[in-house]
């Protein structure tokens, strides 16, 4: 029982920081001076982040 609140606790932090990072990417992309090597590695690790997401709950 413990381990499944430790795993839905896990996906909220993983669910709460791919948020950050996609409102992240839309305020860079929003900015004139875009750097598009930032974006791709923001983009990069919010996919990564999402892929946790995925592993968790498919386990």
């Amino acid at each position: 029982m413990e381990r499944v609140f430790i795993k839905e606790k896990k996906i909220k932090s993983l669910l709460s920081k791919h948020e950050f990072f996609d409102l992240l990417i839309q305020k860079k992309t929003r900015n004139v001076s875009i750097d598009d090597l930032e974006i791709n590695s923001l983009k990069k690790k919010k996919l990564k982040i999402k892929d946790e997401i995925n592993k968790l709950k498919n386990n």
